[in-house]
């Protein structure tokens, strides 16, 4: 992936995030992405985002599961091995529903847990780009890309002006790469702007 240019902007309150968002949504910059160090309410409407298709997902692989299981006990239990259980039909299916359940439950939840690791890039061994580690502890930060129009120094000011405390500018791979972090060689490099 190429290396684009960000301006990224630290806030310290949740109320002044909310407002710095909307403000910059209004003005017509694009924002990459919001990092906050725990869940906040309301935030992704705030973004423009729409809503997650995480759980059709999850409804898709629950009735796999179920398919898979019905269609695989059936076939054991009628073809392949029919077995008499006290007189009980080769098809009881009341006797199924257990064994289909458990099914359902582990092909939802490993689909899901999957299908977010896939949309949210994470796995084992894979590395993204950190815009500030501030962000896990006590730092909002609202990264803004920058595009062909965008005038960085007006950016800043605007940042400046719905109460960022601290704001930088970095060029960053917005994708993910395999291997580690080497403290000598970062992948991008950080212009630091701290306002008093």
């Amino acid at each position: 992936m190429a290396i684009k240019k960000f301006v990224v902007g630290g806030f310290t309150d949740e109320p002044v995030l909310f407002e710095a968002v909307k403000k910059v949504r209004k003005a017509g910059y694009k924002i990459h992405d919001v990092y906050t160090p725990m869940p906040i309410h309301g935030l992704d409407k705030a973004m423009g985002l729409r809503d997650t298709s995480l759980h059709t997902a999850g409804f898709i692989y629950g009735i796999t599961g179920t398919t898979t299981a019905l269609s695989g006990i059936g076939y054991i239990f009628t073809n392949d091995w029919p077995l008499n259980f006290g007189g009980k039909p080769h098809f009881s299916l009341p006797a199924w529903i257990p064994i289909t359940f458990e099914l359902t439950v582990l092909f939802a939840a490993v689909g899901m847990v999957l299908t977010f690791c896939y949309l949210c890039q994470m796995a084992p061994f894979v590395k993204k780009h950190h815009f500030s580690l501030r962000s896990t502890d006590d730092l909002f930060v609202m990264v803004i890309e920058c595009t062909s129009k965008t005038n960085e120094a007006e950016l800043e000011g605007f940042l400046a002006n719905t109460g960022a405390i601290e704001i930088n500018t970095q060029h960053a791979e917005t994708g993910w790469w395999l291997g580690r972090y080497d403290k000598d060689k970062k992948p991008f490099e950080q212009k630091n702007t701290a306002i008093a």
